[in-house]
């Protein structure tokens, strides 16, 4: 059972700390969908990979709390050089030699009236927080996709819709150098059409710099450059009210579960300090052999002992301590006040700015409609001599900026649904189903978690999968 552990758990964490290499690795297959994206991100993010390490380290802190009630075993050598000189009435007299010793010393703390049962209880509830935080970061990380891969197909739309629109504009100062030509219209007529047509020039100048801005962020967030985007990304289910929202939220945002486990170690670590005043049991044993290295003669000898102490006073550093951990506590209950707030305010936030970007979206839809009716009315008046050049340009412009207000709407609306599942604490690569191999902060965890010696099978299982990791 121990093997197959150990096996798994190396597999895990060779994936994880390769995510190092594919930052810098050509991508095989293009992300041209959400789920794509998402996936790159998972598997490339430094922050996570940052966090990941960090995590553990914090388990390490639950085998340090373990090691305290251990005992604590020293080999130790030691050569002295003595001298010594009496006088006495009339001369003195000297004598010097030379001992060579070791022997083993063994210190083991007994009893601390439940200090270091506490603390490892802190420990491990710090643990737990750490691991909500990073699971708050991977919701971080994902997002951070979502918004890349959202704003690579909005640019990619807006550079679509100016190109068109530029088309359009040169159709339509080609048909205006031709009424010129008869005499249907005047010169200012021409100006202004070959004006907007520059117009359009430069706004599709600006839009294709945007769309390269867009692909850059979407390389930082994801790891690879963007492929052709598929579409419009899925959107998630939204929960039937606010209300269903916000009770979500509070059962499964990591920011309020870490604090939840925040007020709990502070809880135990102001027990622990508390403790601290309490009386302590130790055992020593001692087993030297020495030898005189300037003349015959060897030693052995061997001691045991148990010493109870209690300390009296301490200048007040003590009562100090427990006051402060006690100031501590306070104050990570009062965070967990705050945190739950935010979150609340989060998730209306969401819930609303999705509701208002659907209702946007719909608008928008009847804009267009409406938008291209006038534009095709206009255009075929105009060839009747019925409207101007500037009714057809402006007609022209009106169906731009509805289309543009479009995607925009539409973007809004994909990112407020992925928003609203970030504030309920459900953007993570498990609850979306991603194809990735998730990770599992529980496999290092139980490695560590009871202290294993440095010379144990164990230790030596944790030491190949850091070294593997440290190869990455």
């Amino acid at each position: 059972m121990g093997k197959k552990l150990t096996a798994k758990l190396f597999k895990a964490f060779v994936f994880a700390g390769g995510a190092a290499m594919l930052l810098g690795a050509p991508k095989g297959a293009a992300a041209d969908n959400l789920s794509d994206a998402m996936i790159g991100a998972y598997k490339t993010s430094g922050l996570l990979e940052q966090n990941r390490a960090l995590l553990r380290a914090t388990d390490e802190n639950v085998a340090a709390a373990v090691a305290r009630l251990r005992p604590v075993v020293d080999w130790v050598a030691r050569a002295e050089r003595n001298y010594l000189r009496n006088g006495f009435t009339g001369g003195a007299s000297s004598n010097h030699d030379t001992t060579v010793s070791t022997g083993i010393d063994v210190s083991w703390l007994l009893f601390d009236n439940g200090v270091s049962r506490l603390s490892q209880m802190a420990a491990q509830e710090t643990v737990l927080a750490t691991r909500q935080a990073l699971i708050d970061i991977e919701q971080q990380v994902l997002f951070a996709a979502v918004q890349a891969y959202v704003n690579v197909l909005l640019q990619q739309d807006n550079v679509a819709l100016r190109s068109n629109n530029l088309r359009l504009l040169q159709e339509e100062l080609r048909a205006a150098n031709d009424r010129f030509e008869v005499g249907e219209v005047t010169r200012t007529d021409v100006a202004l059409a070959e004006s907007r047509v520059a117009a359009a020039q430069a706004s599709l100048t600006e839009s294709r710099g945007a769309l390269l801005d867009a692909q850059a962020v979407y390389v930082q967030a994801v790891g690879s450059k963007p492929g052709r985007i598929a579409g419009q990304p899925p959107l998630p289910q939204r929960v039937a009210s606010l209300q269903a929202a916000e009770s979500i939220a509070m059962r499964n945002h990591p920011t309020i579960l870490a604090q939840q486990h925040a007020v709990k170690a502070a809880d135990f670590a102001a027990q622990s300090a508390g403790r601290g005043l309490g009386p302590t049991v130790t055992f020593r044993a001692n087993i030297a052999h020495a030898e005189n290295a300037t003349g015959p003669g060897t030693r052995d000898s061997s001691s045991a002992s148990l010493t109870l102490a209690q300390r009296l006073y301490a200048g007040g550093s003590v009562a100090s301590a427990r006051r402060a951990s006690i100031a501590r506590l306070q104050a990570e209950r009062g965070a967990l006040i705050t945190n739950q707030r935010a979150v609340t305010q989060d998730v209306a936030a969401a819930y609303v700015a999705l509701d208002t970007a659907r209702a946007s979206l719909r608008s928008s839809n009847e804009r267009v409609r409406a938008a291209r009716v006038a534009f095709d009315g206009i255009r075929e008046e105009a060839t009747l001599g019925a409207r101007t050049t500037l009714d057809v340009l402006q007609a022209e412009q009106e169906l731009l900026a509805a289309q543009t207000a479009r995607v925009q709407a539409r973007a809004n609306q994909a990112l407020a649904a992925y928003a609203l599942l970030q504030a309920q604490g459900l953007l993570t690569a498990e609850h979306l189903g991603l194809a990735v191999e998730i990770y599992d902060p529980t496999l290092y965890y139980n490695l560590v978690k009871d202290a294993p010696a440095h010379v144990s099978q164990r230790s030596k299982d944790l030491d190949r999968v850091m070294r593997a990791l440290g190869k990455q």
